[in-house]
């Protein structure tokens, strides 16, 4: 199947030893195939508008923030509905986000669904809140998680099981890789 939707995310590796085994359950993403992260814009250009221009101008966005590094020490709730990781600082994921929007301004963090954008990596959302409870006292023995951020990525992909792909990788500014 083709790709449907696009999404401009900051990758956690780190963060997928505490938490994949929690999202695959919890986090609809996972099974689609996107790995721990923490979302700069989504959504984005969709995959059939998306050619070198949009990836150039992409990645100058990106470069604009300087790579850093950021902590995970705390568990979240959104209304009891979503469980996520809190990014300490959370300062360089908005100018990411702000970075982006500013080339690409016809684009709205979820469009436009929340007044206030709160950068986060989702372990888990619209499961049973026991389930849910139950992989907060799992995850938070195991915290900090602490990660450089070096690079977004542009991703790709659908409501197909396993579908989403990285189709560019974008630098932070004084990233070394």
């Amino acid at each position: 199947m083709e790709p449907t939707e696009s999404a401009v995310l900051v990758l956690v590796p780190a963060a997928e030893v505490v938490v994949a085994s929690h999202r695959a359950g919890l986090d609809d993403a996972a099974a689609l195939g996107v790995p721990a992260h923490v979302t700069v814009l989504y959504p984005f250009v969709p995959p059939e508008r998306t050619d070198d221009a949009v990836i150039s101008a992409l990645g100058a966005a990106v470069r604009s923030v300087t790579a850093f590094d950021v902590t995970f020490r705390r568990l979240r709730w959104f209304d009891r509905s979503v469980l996520w990781l809190a990014p300490e600082p959370a300062e360089p994921f908005a100018a990411l986000t702000a970075a982006v929007r500013g080339a690409f301004p016809g684009y709205l963090p979820y469009g436009g669904a929340h007044a206030d954008l709160v950068h986060h990596l989702t372990v888990g959302q619209g499961k049973p809140a026991g389930t849910m409870e139950s992989a907060a006292r799992a995850i938070e023995p195991r915290l900090p998680v602490t990660a450089r951020v070096n690079a977004a990525v542009l991703m790709h992909g659908s409501l197909e099981p396993d579908s989403w792909r990285v189709v560019a990788d974008l630098p932070l500014g004084g990233a070394t890789r």
